[in-house]
C-alpha cells in the first residue's frame, strides 16, 4: 500500500500528493477490515479532514453496519468498485421509501448514486466485501451527521442483527413491487 498515516484501524490517510489505488491497495483494505470489529476500512485520498473536497476508497465487510444517517447541509457521491449492497432511503420515521440493489459496472445495476443533504439512508452490503468510492465536500464535521434516533446503535449486536435482517426483507418487498 503506498504511504499512508493512520488515524484508527477504520480509517487511513495517504501521505502522497497524487493518490492512485490499485488492486493490492483494496486487498490491504479488506485485510485490515477483516481484522477490525466493524468490518470496515477506508483510505481517506484527501490531505486531512479540514480539506474542502474528500475522497474515500472504502471497503465494508458483509456483516457490516452501516446505521441509518442523514448529512446536514451537504451531499455524497457512493460508486461501487466491487461487490454487491441494497441501498436503503428512509422517511423521518424510519419507513423505506426507495431500495435500490448496487452492483459494479457492467451488472446491470446502478452502480452509482448522489445522496442530496438531509436524507436518512443505509446501505445492506449483500455480498462478502463491498468496495466503493464516496466522495463530499469538506470540512469533515462529526456533529453534522445525525444517525436515525429510531435505528439500533452501533454496538447493540443482536438488535442490529434483527434490523438489517428485517430491512433487508422490506427493501427486498420494496424493490420487487417496483419492478412490476
Amino acid at each position: 500500500m503506498q504511504d499512508i498515516r493512520e488515524e484508527s484501524e477504520e480509517v487511513l490517510y495517504t501521505t502522497a500528493d497524487i493518490a492512485t489505488a490499485g488492486d493490492a491497495d483494496i486487498a490491504a483494505l479488506k485485510e485490515r477490515a477483516a481484522r477490525n470489529p466493524r468490518k470496515r476500512c477506508r483510505l481517506c485520498t484527501h490531505s486531512d479532514s479540514l480539506a474542502e473536497l474528500h475522497g474515500m476508497l472504502i471497503v465494508h465487510g458483509r456483516d457490516a453496519y452501516v446505521r441509518p444517517h442523514r448529512h446536514a447541509g451537504k451531499a455524497e457521491t457512493l460508486h461501487v468498485i466491487e461487490g454487491t449492497a441494497v441501498l436503503v432511503v428512509f422517511d423521518g420515521d424510519g419507513a423505506i421509501t426507495r431500495a435500490e440493489a448496487l452492483a459494479p459496472v457492467g451488472s446491470g445495476r446502478s452502480f452509482y448514486y448522489r445522496m442530496p443533504e438531509g436524507v436518512f439512508h443505509s446501505l445492506l452490503i449483500t455480498s462478502d466485501w463491498l468496495v466503493f468510492y464516496e466522495s463530499t465536500t469538506g470540512p469533515f464535521d462529526r456533529t453534522k451527521t445525525e444517525n436515525a434516533p429510531w435505528s439500533p446503535e452501533d454496538g447493540d449486536d443482536d438488535d442490529v442483527k434483527d434490523y438489517m435482517a428485517r430491512l433487508l426483507g422490506e427493501a427486498d418487498c420494496l424493490a420487487a413491487n417496483s419492478e412490476k
